[in-house]
């Protein structure tokens, strides 16, 4: 095996986390992949991973011996696409992670669309609420909040506002009532998400008291925005949700909009990828693909989801 296959086999093993992991990957037995890590560690002289019986960990030297094999990786990939970008479709594997609830809701339906024009793409797809490391995690493409943006090396490109509301269930008002000032909710059962506490500082604006924030705190908390709608439908306590995730929710009646007046538009979609000089054939096809789909009019308003504030005031008068 030669230096440039012993380092992307290397890189592999770390990126997934385990030998086992990265075979199938290469399409590889765990015992190969192990061998040919021993044969490259003999050959260095050095132990780049610390193994035991249940798990495999870099070591000092395996990180920086790591750091160096990616960044090389990285450049040889970069000029394999500078040249072939003129004359060939995207091809290989795409890892992108989104928020659950946008993933599941907004994104996923979409994909056989995106499949369906590069038919020589695979994806690997994450579903998650934490802020994720795409150098790190070997993350292509990320779809996030505003709130979990703190890497300025990333490329960060807006993709679609996310407008949220304060709502609960017509039973959780029927027992507490509906609050009908921001400094009620501090009374109130508020449901909260522990991966991104940023969520948790609810912010308010009106022409008397300007700009203001409540910490605002319960007792259910959970670490998907999915949770946190299935726990408001329950009857748990109120909620601030994406507009696009309830609104088939509040049309039907099985949730109420709370201080409608209020609506949080500060935060927004954004797709986040690492900056390269040369941005792969695979992450300009889905970035321009998304961006096609949600700008500069995102599906559920085009589609006329969102309620007037008379239909809001109205379904509260209902409520």
């Amino acid at each position: 095996m030669d230096q440039a296959a012993e380092m992307h086999m290397f890189v592999r093993a770390v990126d997934r986390g385990s030998f086992s992991s990265a075979a199938r990957d290469l399409d590889l037995t765990p015992s190969a992949v192990s061998k040919q890590i021993r044969r490259l560690e003999d050959r260095l002289g050095v132990r780049l991973f610390n193994r035991t019986t249940r798990r495999v960990s870099l070591t000092e030297v395996g990180h920086a011996y790591y750091e160096r094999c990616s960044r090389i990786i990285q450049e040889i990939e970069e000029a394999e696409e500078a040249v072939t970008a003129l004359n060939e479709n995207p091809r290989g594997t795409l890892r992108v992670a989104a928020t659950v609830a946008f993933g599941r809701v907004e994104v996923l339906p979409r994909i056989q669309e995106f499949l369906a024009r590069y038919p020589e793409l695979n994806i690997e797809f994450e579903l998650t609420d934490r802020q994720v490391d795409l150098i790190e995690e070997g993350i292509d493409v990320a779809i996030q909040w505003r709130e979990q943006m703190d890497d300025p090396s990333l490329i960060a490109r807006r993709l679609c506002v996310n407008r949220r509301i304060i709502c609960a269930s017509p039973d959780y008002i029927a027992r507490h009532g509906a609050p009908e000032s921001p400094e009620a909710l501090l009374s109130h059962n508020c449901l909260t998400l522990y991966e991104v506490s940023q969520l948790n500082d609810w912010a308010f604006e009106d022409p008397v008291q300007g700009h203001r924030t409540l910490h605002v705190k319960g007792n259910f908390r959970a670490n998907t925005a999915d949770a946190l709608y299935e726990a408001a439908l329950a009857g748990v306590g109120l909620a601030r949700l994406s507009t696009w995730l309830v609104m088939p929710a509040i049309r039907r009646g099985d949730l109420v909009p709370v201080l409608p007046q209020y609506p949080h538009e500060r935060s927004a979609y954004f797709l986040l990828y690492p900056h390269r000089r040369h941005l792969s054939r695979k992450v300009r096809a889905f970035v321009d693909f998304l961006v096609e789909v949600f700008t500069p009019v995102p599906p559920w308003e085009r589609e006329g989801i969102e309620f007037t504030e008379a239909e809001w005031r109205e379904r509260i008068e209902r409520g």
